[in-house]
């Protein structure tokens, strides 16, 4: 968002980043961290989604902040839509009986968190395949 308008022009920038667009147009959105050119934590894009903005609150109001997603609709989108886009939707994706069962437990709600500390969240629990791979201050 720093550079878009610079490189794309005022008038094509504002079709940059158009999530909600997307959605409404497809009724689904598949998201992840696109690094190295963004910061591999998926809380810094699950914030940015739902906020339109950096982890300095820029900019005030939100990027374009028409195209954000509802929280429901980012974790979807970097969950069982993801999923869905790489033809995983049978096996990932989402915790079903069969499935792999591969998720975080946080600190604190992803849904109910304040806007401004979502990308913050501290990780208690991961689990990959049903099993628990990592535990908080242990």
């Amino acid at each position: 968002m720093y550079w878009a308008a610079d490189r794309l022009g005022a008038e094509r920038v504002k079709y940059a980043y158009a999530y909600q667009k997307l959605y409404k147009a497809t009724g689904v959105i598949a998201a992840g961290s696109d690094f190295p050119v963004e910061h591999i934590n998926p809380l810094f894009g699950f914030h940015a989604a739902v906020t339109r903005k950096d982890q300095k609150s820029f900019p005030e109001g939100g990027f374009q902040k028409e195209d954000a997603l509802t929280r429901e609709e980012a974790l979807r989108a970097m969950t069982i839509w993801a999923a869905y886009a790489g033809f995983n939707e049978n096996e990932t994706g989402s915790l079903e009986k069969g499935k792999m069962a591969d998720f975080v437990i946080f600190d604190e709600d992803l849904m109910t968190a304040d806007e401004s500390e979502l990308y913050q969240l501290k990780v208690n629990a991961t689990y990959v395949g049903g099993v628990k791979v990592y535990q908080r201050g242990k």
